[in-house]
């Protein structure tokens, strides 16, 4: 089995307070106008800015969600944060974030500012992520499953993958991803811009 290594999750959670505190001001937000936006409370939004609490999946897609952006791209502008940019993203250098809530580990595969982002996760067993429809609003997601058995639910549709299963989302719905078995799932999730209808 291909187990990811967290060596650089914590370094990742230091870098997301710095970039969210970023995004917010970018926006002349204050911490209560983020908590009304999101559903997040105050004191929660500046624990996770000072680097006082790890956010977990759940409250990064609240937050990016809020900001208009995916947890992919929130966290992939933090990781740019900390890169010297290129075009080749060595397995070494690639940014790691383990969820403190399910121990969910994200591995950002492409280099900063790729057209076409790949993100590998691996989903501990009996674990569960929900994010929100406006995760999905800009971004087009496909997932593959590279071993293990992922449960996929997609608004009210519930979708079975096993390892080589691919499966293209549709229009922005609430999902959640979930192993439902004893071992761990490892999966890639690749987001491309949607394109304007014509």
């Amino acid at each position: 089995m291909t187990t990811i290594q967290d060596d650089s999750a914590q370094d990742l959670t230091l870098l997301l307070a710095t970039r969210l505190r970023v995004e917010r001001e970018a926006r002349g937000w204050s911490i209560a106008d983020l908590a009304t936006r999101s559903g997040v409370s105050r004191a929660m939004i500046s624990k996770v800015e000072r680097g006082e609490a790890s956010p977990t999946a759940a409250l990064l897609g609240r937050l990016a969600a809020a900001f208009g952006l995916t947890l992919s791209t929130l966290l992939a502008r933090a990781e740019h944060d900390a890169t010297r940019g290129g075009r080749v993203a060595r397995q070494a250098e690639q940014k790691l974030w383990r969820d403190p809530a399910s121990g969910y580990l994200r591995r950002a595969v492409t280099p900063p500012g790729a057209a076409l982002e790949l993100i590998q996760v691996e989903l501990p067993p009996k674990a569960k992520v929900a994010y929100p429809a406006a995760t999905y609003v800009d971004w087009e997601h496909t997932i593959w499953v590279l071993e293990g058995h992922l449960r996929f639910h997609e608004g009210p549709a519930r979708h079975n993958l096993d390892a080589g299963d691919c499966l293209a989302l549709g229009q922005p719905q609430d999902c959640a991803f979930e192993n439902m078995t004893d071992n761990p799932c490892i999966y890639l999730v690749a987001l491309a811009r949607r394109q304007p209808p014509r």
